[in-house]
């Protein structure tokens, strides 16, 4: 998995202006990493949610399985696919019931938690599958904004 530290070394490296952009870049990061390790097309649609559903489960089943980072990677894009759909923001925000503060995605007045969805994913597999959590956010925020 050399490929994978490199990746890890380059993003937490780099110095990002901002929460948005450094979500915008791991969100980039997985999906290369989507199509050159795991074959899957994340293109930050909504039917690139069950690829990245499978790459959690294939991720969650290695042995030297980091959390924290894969959470990041992984979580990144699901927020960023969420935020360009619903023209939402990248905001550090109280978990319900947290300590520490997380990356949100805040969408008209609701907050998202795509790091803690994927955490949840990687942790307690099958029923935390990411489809259903997308058809659930689908029905709580409607029909998504119109991108120019």
């Amino acid at each position: 998995m050399s490929s994978h530290s490199e990746l890890r070394k380059r993003l937490e490296s780099a110095a990002y202006p901002d929460l948005g952009a450094m979500m915008e870049g791991y969100a980039q990061a997985a999906a290369e990493l989507g199509k050159r390790e795991f074959r899957q097309k994340l293109d930050f649609t909504p039917e690139s949610i069950d690829g990245l559903d499978e790459i959690l489960v294939l991720v969650g089943e290695s042995p030297e399985l980091d959390v924290d980072f894969e959470v990041r990677l992984w979580g990144s894009y699901l927020g960023e696919m969420l935020r360009r759909r619903y023209a939402g923001s990248w905001e550090m925000t109280q978990y319900p019931g947290g300590v520490a503060a997380v990356p949100a995605v805040e969408v008209r007045g609701s907050r998202l938690f795509p790091l803690m969805k994927v955490y949840r994913r990687l942790t307690a597999g099958e029923e935390e599958d990411l489809r259903g959590f997308f058809t659930m956010v689908t029905e709580r925020l409607g029909r998504p904004a119109q991108v120019n």
